[in-house]
């Protein structure tokens, strides 16, 4: 993963980019989800939501780190 990335001449971390790509892709994934009614059997929702964001963005920074070192 790269340490940062420039949008008009302003350092931006990567991994701002990545956190919000992840909450882009988690809500993408949570609609999905409501449509076909998985929210009904989770417990506790907001915390299945922020598990959800973990594991996304987890998985984002390890393909970055892959392709980085590929």
């Amino acid at each position: 993963m790269y340490g940062e990335f420039t949008v008009y001449g302003v350092f931006v971390p990567t991994l701002l980019g990545l956190m919000l790509l992840a909450y882009l892709l988690q809500n993408g994934m949570r609609l999905v989800l409501q449509r076909f009614g998985v929210y009904r059997l989770i417990w506790h929702p907001p915390l299945f939501n922020f598990a959800l964001y973990v594991l996304v963005l987890g998985a984002l920074v390890e393909l970055s780190r892959k392709a980085v070192h590929a």
